[in-house]
């Protein structure tokens, strides 16, 4: 499969030359080392998806010659992953696992029980580290959409993140495969707790929005898998796998 990078803005067509600069080209040239004569496809995250070639390939600049472009629809029916703030890393791999299994929006959530907190000084650096982490990961996986990082988010705020609120809870008594999710329309927010799991009175706050709590299985899975590990779930369930 071709290489793929993204760029901030295409509006190129066929036989047009798309120029990768900054650390993009130093990306592309140094360290995935592509060469003249390569095919490439080139996105900018919002659906433009462009096939071409290399012509020129340097640390400072990479020129692509574009043979197509397809302009992808965004998914009719988004999936949302509310995400706890975590300590380490946790909630760094979750989202980034998540944009790989197709997550369309992350949503920071700072929950009651989160060891991590943003302050409105840390708030805007970290979302921009949020921001990156989904940008790189969809390139990876080849995406025409890169999801969207919303503005951290507290408990009270979550009730209108999706038509349809999916709170993971390991004490709850329905399954998530039980949810039938076939039919119906609107998004689909996924609730992931941190390290402590998610207070009572915050339990509460959510079901009472018209939240349903699921679990996944019999065991407890840690906050950096349980969002990743729905996803795959519901991406069966709604027909996108």
């Amino acid at each position: 499969m071709p290489l793929h990078f993204l760029v901030d803005e295409a509006t190129h067509v066929a036989g047009d030359a798309v120029v990768l600069t900054g650390a993009e080209a130093h990306h592309a040239a140094a360290v995935r080392r592509v060469r003249a004569g390569e095919e490439v496809t080139v996105g900018d995250g919002r659906g433009a998806w462009l096939t071409g070639e290399v012509e020129t390939a340097t640390a400072r600049e990479v020129v692509v010659r574009v043979h197509s472009r397809d302009d992808v629809a965004p998914p009719e029916r988004r999936l949302v992953l509310v995400q706890a703030l975590a300590k380490g890393d946790r909630d760094e791999l979750a989202i980034q696992a998540a944009t790989e299994l197709g997550v369309d929006e992350i949503v920071p959530w700072q929950a009651a029980r989160s060891v991590s907190r943003w302050d409105a000084a840390k708030e805007l650096k970290a979302r921009q580290r949020w921001a990156g982490i989904v940008r790189e990961a969809a390139k990876q996986a080849h995406r025409a959409w890169v999801p969207d990082v919303a503005a951290l988010h507290t408990t009270k705020a979550l009730a209108g993140t999706g038509s349809v609120v999916l709170v993971l809870e390991p004490t709850a008594t329905v399954t998530l495969t039980s949810v039938d999710l076939s039919s119906g329309t609107g998004d689909i927010a996924l609730v992931v707790g941190p390290e402590g799991g998610i207070a009572p009175d915050e339990l509460e706050v959510l079901t009472a929005s018209g939240a349903t709590l699921v679990r996944l299985g019999d065991t407890v899975l840690r906050t950096s898998t349980a969002g990743p590990a729905a996803l795959a779930v519901v991406s069966a369930a709604i027909g996108r796998w």
